[in-house]
């Protein structure tokens, strides 16, 4: 589905479906943030609460965890939105739609 690391391709290299027209936005940042931060604090919580480590333990396993997570998260998620997007016909994907037209501000409006 990726062309490089977060690049949607053109069209689905396995049955040719156009992607195109995708239009993930900022949804899967937010999403990962929201899985990443529950994850990570949830761990947090767990080794504070049994182990009271120090706070430079903490920041050295916490840190480089929440960014890799994060880095692994990030493609899976984009790319289920964007099958999310397929499977309910949205942002072009539904073949009966009209094009949508916006109007630019600089268009004569008659």
């Amino acid at each position: 589905m990726f062309r490089r690391y977060l690049k949607v391709a053109d069209d689905c290299p396995r049955c040719g479906e156009a992607l195109h027209h995708q239009r993930a936005d900022d949804a899967p940042p937010y999403f990962t943030i929201v899985i990443v931060g529950h994850v990570v604090v949830s761990l947090v919580l767990a080794v504070e609460m049994a182990y009271r480590p120090p706070l430079w333990l903490h920041a050295a396993l916490w840190l480089p965890l929440t960014v890799i997570l994060a880095l692994l998260v990030l493609p899976v998620v984009k790319g289920a939105l964007v099958g999310l997007q397929w499977a309910l016909l949205m942002h072009g994907f539904d073949p009966d739609a009209e094009d949508e037209m916006v109007a630019s501000f600089d268009a004569d409006p008659t």
